[in-house]
Order: C-alpha cells, then sequence, then structure tokens
C-alpha cells in the first residue's frame, strides 16, 4: 500500500561536510535526488513541504526541531533517512555524525536514541528508517561498518533499511555521484524492478537491493521489520508488467496497466495525488484525456481537478476524468466511495462546485449574498 501523500511526512538528514572526519560529497546528492524521487507521482508524491531537507545540519537541535515537527504532523507514514558517517559510543551505542563530530568526542553528535524516541512519540501509523551510515571512515569514499547497526536501530511499528551487515562497510564510492547504497535504491524508484510486484513494497526493494549490491560485490544491507509495515511501498513499480486477465483482449490497453486506486487514502490532498498518479500512469496529455472523454470534461476542468488542494464538491468531473484515462468501471466504483468516506469525513475540505469549463464558482449562498449586495447597493443608488 501507498502513503497518503497528505497525511505522510520525510525528514532526509545528511552529513557530507566535516570538520574532522572524511568528506562525504555523494551524501549531498542523496538528498536531492532522493527528495525529488519521494515528489514523483508514481511514488509518495510529497509536496515540498512534506519533505524536509536537512543538509549539514549545525547542531542536534537543528536536526530535533525538523524531525519534531514533521513527527507531530505525520499521521499515516513517516520516513526519516540518515546518510554520512556513523560513530559508536563508549556504550556501544550508535550516533549520527554532524559536520563538527569527531570520533570518540561525547556529545559531538547526535545520539540516534533522540531519534528514535522522537519517532515513537508521533502519532503515525508506519515509520520507515532508512540509514546510510556506519562508524568513522577508513578512507576517502569509505566508511567503516557498524556491528549489529539494524539491531540497535530497531523501531516498533516501523520498518528499518540499513546500508551495512554487521561485518563489512558502507560504501560511498569515489567518483560516483551517489553512496553506493543509497544509489540502488534510488535505480528502484526510478526505474522499478523487473518482474517484480505491482508496488515497490519494502521487503520487495530489500530483496533486490541485496541482489542488485551482491551481484556488485558491494556490502549486504540488513533490513528489520515489525508488524505490518513490510506491505508499505515506496512508490509503483516503473518495470511491472501484468499479465492479461482471462478473456481480455490482446489490444486492450485498460487491461494491461495498473491503476493507482484510492487505497489507504484519508485526505483530500491525498485523493487528488492519486488522480494525478491515473494520469501519469495513462500517458495521456490532459488535452487528450479532454478528447477522449467526447466532451464530458474539457482540458480546463482536467487541468483544475489535478491541481486543487480540497475534494471536489461533486462527483461529475472524477468519473469522467477516470473512464477517459481508461480506468475500468468497477475501479471507478472505488473511487466513488473513497471520496464518498471523505466527503463525510472531511467536510471542511470540500472545494467550490467545478462547472464544466474548468472555472471553480461559488457556492450557491455566496452567490446569493452577493447578489443580495450588488441589488442593495443598486437600490441605495436611485434617485429619491
Amino acid at each position: 500500500m501507498l502513503p497518503d501523500p497528505g497525511a505522510s511526512r520525510a525528514v532526509l538528514i545528511g552529513s557530507s561536510q566535516f570538520d574532522h572526519l572524511e568528506q562525504l560529497p555523494a551524501v549531498a546528492n542523496n538528498l536531492t535526488a532522493l527528495a525529488e524521487a519521494l515528489s514523483l507521482p508514481s511514488s509518495w508524491g510529497l509536496a515540498p513541504q512534506n519533505c524536509v531537507v536537512v543538509s549539514n545540519p549545525a547542531s542536534n537541535d537543528e536536526v530535533m526541531a525538523e524531525l519534531r515537527s514533521a513527527v507531530e504532523q505525520a499521521h499515516d507514514t513517516l520516513l526519516v533517512y540518515y546518510a554520512g558517517h556513523g560513530l559508536i559510543d563508549l556504550q556501544n551505542a550508535l550516533q549520527l555524525a554532524l559536520p563538527k563530530s569527531r570520533q570518540g568526542w561525547v556529545g559531538s553528535a547526535l545520539p540516534y536514541d533522540w531519534l528514535r524516541q522522537a519517532v515513537l512519540a508521533g502519532p503515525a501509523d508506519r515509520h520507515v528508517l532508512v540509514l546510510d551510515c556506519c562508524f568513522g571512515g577508513l578512507a576517502l569514499g569509505t566508511m567503516a561498518g557498524t556491528p549489529g547497526l539494524a539491531d540497535q536501530a530497531s523501531v516498533e511499528g516501523s520498518y528499518l533499511l540499513a546500508a551495512a551487515s554487521e561485518t563489512s562497510y558502507a560504501l560511498a564510492p569515489p567518483g560516483e555521484t551517489y553512496t553506493a547504497f543509497t544509489g540502488e535504491l534510488l535505480e528502484v524508484l526510478r526505474l522499478g524492478i523487473p518482474g517484480g510486484p505491482e508496488l515497490l513494497e519494502l521487503d520487495a526493494v530489500y530483496r533486490h537491493l541485496r541482489l542488485s549490491l551482491g551481484a556488485k560485490a558491494r556490502p549486504m544491507p540488513q533490513a528489520r521489520n515489525r508488524n505490518t509495515s513490510a506491505r508499505l511501498a515506496l512508490g509503483r513499480n516503473r518495470a511491472f508488467l501484468p499479465g492479461l486477465p482471462i478473456g481480455a483482449s490482446v489490444g486492450s490497453d485498460s487491461v494491461r496497466r495498473a491503476w493507482p486506486a484510492p487505497d489507504g487514502v484519508r485526505t483530500a490532498e491525498g485523493f487528488i495525488a492519486r488522480l494525478r498518479e491515473v494520469r501519469e500512469t495513462s500517458g495521456l496529455t490532459q488535452k487528450a484525456v479532454s478528447q477522449r472523454s467526447g466532451g464530458r470534461i474539457s482540458e480546463g476542468s482536467v487541468r483544475t481537478l489535478l491541481n486543487r488542494e480540497t475534494l471536489p464538491r461533486t462527483w461529475t468531473a472524477v468519473p469522467a476524468f477516470l473512464s477517459a484515462c481508461g480506468v475500468p468501471d468497477e475501479q471507478v466504483k472505488q473511487w466513488h466511495v473513497a471520496w464518498t468516506r471523505l466527503r463525510a469525513e472531511q467536510p471542511s475540505a470540500m472545494g467550490a462546485v467545478q462547472p464544466s469549463d474548468g472555472q471553480i464558482t461559488e457556492p450557491a449562498t455566496t452567490r446569493g449574498a452577493a447578489w443580495r449586495r450588488l441589488t442593495g447597493r443598486i437600490g441605495r443608488s436611485k434617485p429619491r
């Protein structure tokens, strides 16, 4: 299942520049690329304000302030990512290095347990923690291995992906744009998993990372799963090629495609984001969607529907859009169920009525009030 982008948050933390440790320039590229990947409609579709990048933070306070804000706002899924050097203190606890951190200096790095406790304090149903780090650098482009990293970092109700196994190194290969682990993760998000499932569920991603990194003789990642978080998806599998249903026409595009569904959506923002996924999956332009609708929905209405921030007040435009994209009727019914549920749960998220020309009009009560004000002014302007 994909998270609702309106009720989910991501915090991407990375340290690439250090005063006392080896530099890791690839980490800066990791942050930019991962933020872009999580904003794609085929992935989580996160809005910029819902995906915070904390690059080379000056202090623990800076990191924790951004983290606490995201923790408080995330009700569906919270993703926390860290890339940089990992340090181990005298109590064998994991410390996340910041630019001014020193090896062996207590208090110079961010204790992982602070991050862990902050995540646990929030209302999110699911947590994803991605740690592309180990302790200390042996040479430029290498981050030394952290024993038992996944066991130390596990959080109840979460899924953890860690770059390093207990006995190997996590690599930032010289000359490569990204660190070895994050680079492979980005390939999965961008290109998908050939022969893989429709959604990039975390367990499928983990298994693919082990195969792909192992084939390159690179360190094997670790994963820990608590409860049902393994079914959470990082995006849609761009390499997914489903077989045809029994009795389906070979030339039928609509049955070949794995259409996005509103399952798990709990906000208006999430509903609209799923609609944008449908258009992307269809491969049609907004103009083409309008043309295929046979006049049921104009190009302007398509544009308005996909760029609005509130739930459509009427159901008219949504089924016309879905059908024009090629979504089967049975799945259109699922969308109607989701729209009806959201309408009942979040009446304040309802927007203005959208006519067929794509322009938003004021609700009838607002128009009536405006007319009364206008006629009142006209009446007062008459000679007495």
